[in-house]
């Protein structure tokens, strides 16, 4: 948050190389390291002990109410989007994250804004990822391999992956063409696909497990977005938020598979 931004787009579970080697935007890339290695860590680590009353924050992610960030005064406003849940596809679609994000920036036009769009993380969505999920059968693709098991190839589970990110960029491209200010596109940590963690090498990982913080996990890209003129941001007194049900939280979870 000390960071200078107007609008920070978090594309969560992104790795650095995976952003580099496919944003197409006009803009400087660099990179940070995240304080976490799971979306609960960096949103706790970041946010749970601050007040950022100059700032909006867009959520599709389910750890960010379960945390109580939608409720507590930590931001001057929260969007969540996990009643906007896409049934078929089990996350919140990128559509929707652009949509609500556009709404919040001319709602609020003197406030920074975070906008959280769930991919490039699992499940998969797009055409070719869909094929995989009906392979792999189940949500989260990453299990079978903890366990293992090899019911797509890992170049494959690169493709789905991949596929997210793509998805993701069509759906920013949209928003930066409707947003003004300084904006910076980051992650809160990426995903370990087939390395092993070191210096002493265990098995092969995959996904993101808490707590560890290897270059794949943690490093993450920080690519500032020209532009022309920046936002006036004021602070204000939080305006008061629903917040999510317990219940609703614990069946995200499931839908990203979080829970059996």
């Amino acid at each position: 948050m000390a960071e200078d931004w107007d609008t920070l787009i978090l594309l969560d579970a992104c790795r650095y190389d995976m952003f580099a080697e496919r944003v197409s935007f006009d803009g400087e890339l660099e990179s940070r390291i995240s304080l976490g290695s799971t979306s609960e860590e960096f949103l706790e680590r970041n946010f749970a002990d601050g007040e950022f009353h100059d700032t909006v924050y867009v959520n599709a992610n389910v750890y960010f109410p379960k945390l109580d960030l939608d409720r507590n005064g930590t931001f001057h406003a929260v969007i969540d989007l996990l009643d906007d849940w896409d049934e078929d596809l089990e996350i919140a679609h990128p559509e929707t994250v652009t949509d609500a994000a556009i709404e919040a920036h001319e709602r609020y036009p003197n406030k920074r804004i975070i906008v959280h769009y769930m991919q490039p993380h699992l499940p998969f969505i797009g055409e070719r990822g869909l094929e995989l999920r009906e392979r792999v059968g189940q949500r989260n693709a990453w299990v079978p391999f903890r366990n293992g098991d090899h019911p797509i190839s890992v170049q494959e589970l690169w493709d789905g992956y991949n596929e997210n990110l793509d998805v993701a960029f069509e759906y920013v491209a949209e928003l930066l063409d409707d947003i003004d200010g300084k904006v910076v596109l980051s992650s809160d940590h990426g995903n370990m696909v087939d390395e092993r963690q070191g210096p002493i090498p265990t098995k092969r990982m995959f996904g993101h497990p808490w707590g560890v913080y290897s270059t794949e996990l943690v490093r993450v890209p920080w690519f500032v977005v020209p532009f022309d003129e920046r936002r006036a941001i004021t602070t204000e007194p939080p305006v008061t938020n629903r917040g999510q049900s317990d219940e609703l939280v614990e069946e995200r979870l499931r839908s990203l598979g979080y829970r059996e």
